[in-house]
């Protein structure tokens, strides 16, 4: 299967890995940053590989059959339909878009096109996100009553520094929508989905430099009757502590933490048809860093969703759901009022200037 990278930045190297360790042949890499577009040719070894600076061009060259699009969350949308109208499956770095008519325009584009669209929210794949996940559909929780997901990392002046799209309403949002939508999309998707309200804070408290939020907190009252808290931010000192998702129903407890949740830490269910010490012996990851190692099955899953003409594990409907309970946060903050779902028209580009007259103390 011929395949495309259109971004060639700090999230690059998972899906050049991912693609081969998934045995997909090359076609294309493309970054308007040559510097960076080298950088990974020199280090996986891609020397053979037609580089571009350009996406149309390789696009029309190419004909890649399977592209992914790791550039500036604000470019995702345009780019993603460009792909689309030239035929291409894609996989798209979260956030899938910036704006809820952006997620549903590449959506409709894709059904009519007849092409895939994977949104890359790769900690779903997790050893340990799929062992939870498993005692969920099998019901040994029973009734769920609450979840947590709690990101608590460190964004230095550097890091924003290296990519001035970075923490820009226009291209990024800020720590729930860069940051933390990997575990706002887990907790979402193990609490049924289906949201009923919101109540969001955010502030920014130590990056004056940015534009958008460090800090999010909210509260999520599910269709079903459960609820939810939301705790985010890169303000910890002075490196990232953990990200940790906790899950608690009628008949089980469980924790998962570790760098992208990628350990069960806590393992308690009545049925008892496990042992605790054993599960989290087995599902307990060390990742390199907090990616994970989710990209390689995520990647083995969109080209068996393209060969046997199925949906992907997580599809652009999944990452459109991850988008608007992220800007559902951002609305309810804005406006010091919960947010009822469905939430139809929503954008970062809403929120330009919210923190414009914040005075750092």
């Amino acid at each position: 299967m011929r395949y495309a990278l259109i971004g060639c930045g700090r999230i690059s190297p998972n899906h050049i890995a991912a693609a081969k360790a998934n045995g997909l042949e090359f076609a294309g890499l493309c970054d308007i940053d040559t510097g960076m577009l080298q950088d990974k040719v020199l280090k996986f070894d891609l020397a053979h590989v037609h580089q571009y600076t350009d996406y149309h061009e390789m696009l029309e060259k190419e004909k890649p059959e399977l592209v992914a699009i790791a550039t500036e969350s604000g470019k995702h949308a345009a780019i993603a339909l460009d792909c689309i109208k030239a035929g291409c499956n894609l996989i798209i770095e979260k956030p899938i878009a910036l704006s809820l008519a952006d997620a549903d325009e590449i959506i409709k584009a894709a059904r009519e096109r007849g092409v895939k669209v994977c949104a890359s929210h790769q900690n779903r794949f997790n050893k340990s996100v799929q062992k939870i996940r498993e005692a969920l559909e099998k019901n040994r929780f029973g009734r769920m009553f609450y979840g947590t997901a709690h990101i608590r990392w460190c964004r230095d002046w550097e890091y924003y520094a290296r990519a001035k799209w970075r923490g820009t309403w226009q291209q990024d949002g800020g720590a729930l929508m860069n940051q933390c939508i990997h575990n706002i999309d887990l907790l979402r998707w193990m609490m049924g989905d289906e949201v009923d309200e919101v109540i969001g804070m955010t502030d920014r408290l130590n990056h004056p430099y940015i534009e958008a939020e460090d800090l999010g907190i909210a509260l999520i009252k599910f269709k079903n009757g459960a609820y939810g808290i939301i705790e985010g931010t890169t303000d910890i000192y002075p490196q990232n502590l953990e990200e940790t998702l906790y899950l608690f129903g009628e008949k089980g407890t469980v924790k998962a933490g570790g760098q992208s949740v990628n350990c069960i830490e806590e393992w308690r269910f009545s049925d008892t048809l496990d042992d605790p010490e054993a599960v989290k012996k087995q599902f307990a990851e060390n990742p390199p860093n907090v990616y994970g190692f989710g990209h390689t099955p995520l990647y083995a899953d969109v080209i068996e969703a393209i060969e046997n003409d199925r949906e992907p594990y997580v599809n652009g409907e999944a990452g459109r759901r991850a988008l608007e309970l992220v800007l559902a946060i951002y609305k309810s903050a804005a406006e010091h009022l919960p947010v009822k779902f469905p939430l139809i028209n929503c954008s970062t580009l809403d929120f330009a200037g919210r923190f414009s007259n914040k005075i750092m103390r």
